[in-house]
């Protein structure tokens, strides 16, 4: 993958994270919030987190002190 292509794919897992977020807090704010969506929903968010760094770590050169 290229800088560029790296750059767009995190931007838009960036966006992707930001949408789970605000689902998990929709769903755990229900009056009877369903726990196994909610779990499901906080392991994809981590795996977001994840690929998130893996591309920050790809797009920043490693710099040998």
């Amino acid at each position: 993958m290229t800088p560029e292509e790296i750059s767009q794919r995190l931007e838009l897992l960036r966006v992707e994270h930001r949408d789970l977020d605000a689902a998990i807090i929709a769903l755990g704010a229900a009056t009877v919030p369903d726990q196994l969506q909610l779990a499901r929903l906080k392991k994809k968010k981590l795996r977001l987190r994840d690929e998130i760094a893996w591309c920050e770590d790809q797009l920043v050169p490693d710099i040998i002190a």
